[in-house]
Formats: C-alpha cells, sequence, structure tokens
C-alpha cells in the first residue's frame, strides 16, 4: 500500500491523505479510512494501520472520533481503542506517539501545531461546527496543555471549494447571525436564493480572529478532484449510495 497524502507548512508530522494507495474497492475505492462506513472492516483497518505508518505511528497509535458536527474537544493523553471512541469534533494531546485523526469528505479537516510546547490537534470543521466555535475550542484545548496561542500555526486541508458549494438561506443566516461581516464568504449563486459559500475562507478568517500565530487553507476542492478525493455533495448529486471518507492526521514525534 503507497497512500496519497498533501502536506503543509506544518513543522510535525502530519498528512491530510487523499482516496488513493488503499485496498477498498467499488465507492469506498481506495483509501477509505471511515470506521463507520458499510465498507468491509478489514479494509478499513489496513487502509488506516498504512496511514498511521505514513506519520510513524502503529495502528494503536491512530485515534480516531465519532464525529457529532459539534464544538467537544476530545482529551487525546489517555489513548482509546476504536470501539469506544468519544463524540467529537477535535482532540487534542501533548503526548508523542499518538496520531490524532478526523475523517471528512467535504467538510474541513483542521491540523494545529505548537510546536515549541509539544501540543498538537485536529479538528472536523463542517459549516455547522464552524459556526458554533468547534476551531476556538480547539485552540482553548491546546492552551490548557500548554500551548502558546500566537505560536500555534493551523493548516485547513482539503475541503468543499466555493465554486461547488452551492448554499441556501438556511446556511447563510446562521453565519450571518454570528457575524454579518462574514457575509463576504458568500458568493452569488448561479439560482435565486442560492450562494457560494466558501468554507475554507471562513475557517481561515475564524482561526485568525481567535488569535492563531498562523493559519492557512491548501485550497484544495474536495468535490472537483473525483480521482483524489471522496465527495459527500458530488456523491449526493449523483443519487446518493455509499461513500468513503478520507483521514487527516497529525502527531508528535517519539
Amino acid at each position: 500500500m503507497n497512500p496519497g497524502y498533501l502536506t503543509g507548512s506544518l513543522s510535525v508530522p502530519h498528512a491530510f491523505f487523499t482516496r488513493q494507495g488503499g485496498v477498498s474497492s467499488g465507492a469506498f475505492a481506495s483509501l477509505n479510512c471511515s470506521l463507520s462506513s458499510p465498507d468491509d472492516p478489514e479494509a478499513v483497518r489496513r487502509n488506516r494501520a498504512a496511514a498511521a505508518a505514513v506519520l510513524g505511528g502503529g495502528p494503536g497509535d491512530l485515534l480516531g472520533l465519532y464525529q457529532v458536527h459539534g464544538v467537544a474537544v476530545a482529551d487525546g493523553r489517555q489513548p482509546w481503542d476504536d470501539g469506544s471512541r468519544p463524540r467529537a469534533d477535535a482532540v487534542v494531546t501533548d503526548r508523542p506517539g499518538q496520531v490524532l485523526s478526523v475523517v471528512t469528505a467535504d467538510c474541513a479537516p483542521v491540523l494545529f501545531a505548537d510546536a515549541e510546547a509539544g501540543v498538537v490537534a485536529a479538528a472536523h470543521a463542517g459549516w455547522r461546527g464552524a459556526v458554533a466555535g468547534v476551531l476556538e475550542a480547539t485552540l482553548d484545548a491546546m492552551e490548557a496543555l500548554g500551548a502558546n496561542r500566537a505560536r500555534i500555526a493551523a493548516l485547513v486541508g482539503p475541503c468543499i471549494g466555493q465554486a461547488s458549494y452551492e448554499v441556501g438561506p438556511d446556511l447563510r443566516e446562521e453565519v450571518l447571525a454570528h457575524d454579518a461581516a462574514d457575509a463576504r464568504f458568500f458568493a452569488d449563486g448561479a439560482r435565486q436564493d442560492r450562494w457560494q459559500f466558501d468554507l475554507a475562507g471562513y475557517c481561515v478568517a475564524r482561526l485568525a480572529a481567535a488569535g492563531a500565530g498562523e493559519s492557512r487553507a491548501l485550497m484544495v476542492d474536495t468535490l472537483a478532484a473525483e480521482d483524489r478525493f471522496f465527495s459527500h455533495r458530488r456523491r449526493t448529486l449523483a443519487g446518493g449510495g455509499p461513500i468513503g471518507h478520507q483521514l487527516s492526521a497529525i502527531a508528535l514525534p517519539r
């Protein structure tokens, strides 16, 4: 197995994995890492083990979450097994060797690091979680473990791009209820009462406003790159059916 992945400017081991280089087949081809999918559990186990190995970890070092589109942040200092993963959308640790992960298929994966303090985190930020404050909650949890907010670097990985993300008035109203100035993240859509939402840009702005030392986005559109990424919106537009999820992960070296 040779998992495909992207990296950015974070100074600790990290990877935004693609859907390439795994052993799953069909709709899950090939590096599906979702523990909640109806994929073959053994294929998912092998895929996740291969991803963990890229970051220098074993299968037991990879910590995943039962993601709920909320703001809860799990404490990854005490590892858990896959069957008892906490209900949360972010995880933080200061323990070397642990590999923190989230899975996505259009939502934004965000990886965080304060390398000097030895604190890292991973967050899943759909629009609901981002509006509710999951990114700010992750920064708070990192500070509780000794990180300095002004040193924290945050990187937003592949997610649905603005050109691909048509949204309705309900989403727009919730975003603007938090801050009317965030209208700048909406472009006019092709249909009446529809807009194109910049999820990655919104996450970067929320991180910057919260005081993160560095906040950037890879600006890679998951919907537009079918050969490289799973996409929930693409699958919905195609009529539905099962879908895989790509993994994003970060670790402190041992």
